[in-house]
């Protein structure tokens, strides 16, 4: 989401739309406004303690967040738009619409019914305090925007949002990172010895599946005698609840006999980051849900095909068995089946990254926010140029 927000406010700001981006500040470091680039701030608001805080306890400072917010956006504002990401900051948006008088645009990033729908073992179910707010968002904002056709239909299906406020935007890829490369030198520079090479990017949680990675791993081996195969698994705890996932993650890898094979890395930096997916002959995307799979599009524009589930926002993320292939269902030994028929043939997955490398070239940011600003002029007075604020 994070990266969601920053990436269309600089394309914004490219087209003359100036940003202000509010969020929570969890350090007394944080200076109370940041010029990111020209054209977007970035704004620390005090809401609760100046420290991070577990995800569960933040609707318990929204309204101290929304005193903040009108206080500040008093000074810096007006907004022609408000623009609210992820449902508690849809929470705030609706109430400062009552002081500002301006519409308000909406993202989920995802949704609390769809994931409570598809839990994987060991996630926990998310609260009803979440599915009534999430409610109340798709009940009272001005327009909704989702990411794919199917969560425009989740969000009819599950919430009764009305069909006329949705609007469909896919995001972007920033293609001056995430672009083909050369293969050896990032393997060289990430110290891979390796003949083939997995990679698995993404929150250390039971919802995105890494243990899927890792047992499927271990398959290829069993299954189908390919043994000289690295896993890179790429991300770090996602909160409290999930804070011991990386150490089931290893425990799991020695239980498969492949903990000479998996390596852990923390978060990366994006140059960082496209340097494994350069490395990498397959991704794989085992995800329980997910509202897009940003994670996807970013692989698959650095030349990588994709193995992914069959869910949600993926199913049109990866073109299957053009730019990846989409698995039903999470079976470890049918993302080996899947990755072993892709590493038995070079041409068939040169073929794919090609195709991949093409499909993502056609998800740029500027196309975002094209749409977007056509999303946004249709809620202001002809001819007025919006200024935004965006709360996440």
């Amino acid at each position: 989401m994070n990266v969601y927000i920053r990436a269309l406010a600089r394309e914004l700001a490219a087209r003359g739309v100036e940003s202000d981006l509010y969020t929570r500040a969890v350090s007394p470091d944080d200076p109370p406004v940041v010029e990111v680039e020209p054209g977007v701030r970035l704004l620390h608001l005090e809401a609760g303690p100046l420290e991070p805080v577990p995800k569960q306890a933040l609707p318990g400072f929204l309204c101290a967040f929304l005193c903040s917010l009108l206080r500040v956006g008093e000074r810096y504002g007006p907004y022609d738009v408000l623009h609210s990401h992820y449902w508690l900051s849809g929470w705030v948006a609706r109430q400062a619409r009552e002081r500002w008088g301006a519409p308000v645009v909406h993202s989920f990033h995802t949704l609390g019914r769809v994931k409570n729908a598809t839990l994987a073992n060991g996630d926990q179910p998310e609260p009803p305090a979440r599915l009534a707010g999430e409610e109340r968002v798709v009940a009272t904002v001005d327009s909704l925007v989702a990411p794919t056709p199917t969560e425009a239909r989740e969000l009819v299906d599950r919430y009764g949002a009305s069909p006329a406020t949705v609007r469909i935007v896919p995001p972007g890829v920033d293609q001056t990172l995430f672009r083909p490369g050369d293969r050896a030198a990032a393997r060289s520079a990430l110290g891979i010895r390796a003949r083939h090479v997995l990679a698995f990017v993404g929150r250390l949680q039971p919802l995105k599946g890494a243990d899927v990675a890792v047992r499927a791993l271990a398959a290829l081996a069993a299954r189908h005698g390919l043994t000289d195969v690295e896993l890179l698994v790429v991300g770090g705890a996602s909160g409290s609840d999930h804070a011991r996932e990386p150490e089931r993650l290893a425990g799991l890898a020695q239980q498969e006999g492949v903990t000479a094979r998996v390596r852990f890395l923390p978060p990366q930096p994006h140059e960082r980051l496209a340097q494994v997916f350069r490395a990498a002959d397959v991704v794989l995307v085992p995800s329980y849900s997910e509202s897009f799979g940003l994670v996807a599009l970013e692989a698959q524009a650095c030349g990588t095909p994709v193995v992914a589930a069959q869910v949600g926002g993926l199913m049109h993320a990866v073109g299957d068995g053009t730019t990846g292939l989409l698995v039903p269902g999470h079976d470890p030994d049918t993302y080996a089946s899947a990755v072993a028929w892709l590493l038995g043939s070079p041409r068939r997955l040169a073929a794919m990254g090609t195709a991949a490398a093409r499909f993502a070239g056609a998800h740029g940011w500027d196309r975002t926010a094209g749409r977007m600003l056509d999303i946004y002029g249709d809620l202001l007075p002809a001819g007025a140029e919006p200024v935004l604020e965006q709360t996440s």
